[in-house]
């Protein structure tokens, strides 16, 4: 065999090692990360009325919300029920008017409130979905990784193995 194949062999083996030592953790990682969300949405004990709801968000109806996907409905809801208390207006165009009424508006006070406190909640919402879908594309790669270390060690094991042919 020549030296040219044991460099090639050792190289791939080395590099599949690397990969063999990262997917590990990445699928460590992505599964403590995943679990993290469900304990933290868990912790903020947000249910789904058991009725009432749009078409689309019916099977999640007297769920609690402990998933990234769970999250992103029940965001989905509260965005349905800004839209129907605000007219469809935002937090900064309802900060607008109160500020053309001189801040002297009761209503409209606790309709920005209640804006602010729905878009930070919503918010918070969609960001548990990204996180959720982050540790399944960490995870994921986790396991692609692992899957290609191995195979890259095998491969530079037996591009480095002397066949005994001449």
């Amino acid at each position: 065999m020549s030296g040219a194949h044991r460099r090639t062999g050792a190289l791939v083996g080395t590099v599949g090692a690397a990969l063999l030592a990262a997917g590990p953790v990445m699928l460590l990682r992505g599964r403590g990360g995943r679990k993290e969300i469900r304990t933290e949405l868990a912790a903020q004990r947000i249910t789904f009325p058991d009725g009432g709801l749009p078409v689309e968000l019916a099977p999640f109806a007297g769920r609690t919300v402990e998933t990234g996907p769970q999250a992103r409905a029940y965001a989905e809801l509260i965005k349905d029920h800004l839209a129907k208390t605000t007219g469809g207006r935002t937090y900064a165009e309802i900060t607008d008017e109160l500020h053309a009424a001189d801040n002297d508006d009761e209503k409209l006070a606790q309709l920005r409130q209640t804006a602010f406190m729905g878009e930070t909640l919503r918010g918070s919402l969609l960001s548990a979905y990204q996180a959720w879908e982050l540790t399944t594309l960490v995870t994921g790669l986790g396991a692609v990784l692992t899957g290609l270390g191995a195979a890259l060690v095998a491969t530079g094991g037996a591009l480095g193995t002397d066949t005994g042919r001449p």
